[in-house]
């Protein structure tokens, strides 16, 4: 008895041999973050899960609604119709800006796709812990595919813009083919600044109650109901904010879209070097923003 007694508690091994034991047989710190080369590789590997969560999101997203993916079309243009009366008519916004409705509508539906793109991204992590924590896979694969969700529901949408665009006498264009690089270069802004907002939402989730107000905020700064060019072709306006105005990068790709589609929107109205501008904005904030989101992927998900 009292041998058991004396015997000496049991001493864990030293960590430097639980690590060498642990890379003997091939084992590796549970949700340690990769390289971002690996990173990437992972992320890809994924293209196939990121689609089709997306599209099942959006399926899923008007299924209890009776008109069901109508929704996705009738939204913008409520919204649409609701600026264009207050700003339109009310506020006089309409006056010397040439097809004011298909001007107004695709500034609504460019809008509307990086606003839910980026309130989605914000919840993307703190909205589905459940699946962040059950299963192992590179956390930038949320963000991106709610975004990717909202690309294609601005495609579903796209095709009641042509319809629009067509009844007020707006013609076919070659100029139309411009929208795909636009769409290509909204779409990287918006993944980059959702996976930012998703790393700042997993950390603190009262963010997404505050984000309604800055993205209304942006959006009347963004020329969505009003035109930015004639706003700073006046003299009253200090210079920085004429410029500030026309680099703000939601504007741009409004102006890309607006450009693309409609042939009364002249090149004479677009900031200056545009094109520069919206690659430059898509480059910062999608590079930028997938580093900043993978810098703390093994962070997603703990308690």
């Amino acid at each position: 008895m009292s041998q058991v007694l004396d015997t000496p508690p049991l001493t864990p091994p030293p960590a430097g041999d639980l690590s060498a034991l642990a890379a003997r047989h091939g084992l590796t710190v549970s949700g340690a973050r990769p390289s971002l080369r690996e990173y990437v590789r992972q992320l890809w590997a994924r293209r196939h899960f990121i689609g089709a969560f997306a599209t099942a999101k959006l399926t899923a997203q008007y299924s209890q609604a009776k008109l069901g993916q109508v929704w996705q079309v009738m939204t913008p243009l409520l919204n649409a119709a609701v600026y264009y009366f207050i700003f339109g008519v009310l506020l006089g916004t309409k006056h010397g800006v040439p097809d004011y409705i298909p001007f107004l509508v695709t500034g609504v539906f460019i809008w509307t796709f990086t606003q839910s793109s980026i309130m989605a991204g914000t919840r993307a992590i703190s909205g589905n812990l459940g699946l962040v924590r059950a299963l192992h896979f590179p956390r930038a694969a949320l963000p991106i595919s709610f975004c990717l969700q909202q690309l294609q529901q601005l495609l579903f949408s796209m095709a009641a813009l042509i319809v629009i665009l067509l009844c007020f006498g707006v013609p076919v264009s070659v100029s139309w083919v411009l929208a795909l690089p636009a769409l290509v270069l909204q779409f990287t802004f918006n993944a980059g600044v959702s996976m930012i907002m998703a790393r700042w939402g997993a950390k603190t989730p009262d963010i997404a109650q505050l984000m309604p107000f800055v993205l209304r905020t942006w959006m009347y700064v963004s020329g969505v109901m009003w035109s930015i060019d004639k706003l700073t072709a006046k003299d009253h306006l200090p210079h920085v904010v004429s410029v500030l105005l026309s680099a703000n990068p939601a504007a741009v790709y409004i102006d890309l879209m607006r450009f693309s589609l409609i042939d009364s929107f002249h090149a004479s109205q677009l900031p200056p070097h545009v094109w520069p501008v919206a690659t430059g904005w898509a480059l910062l904030a999608g590079v930028g923003g997938f580093i900043y989101f993978w810098k703390a992927e093994e962070t997603y998900g703990r308690g």
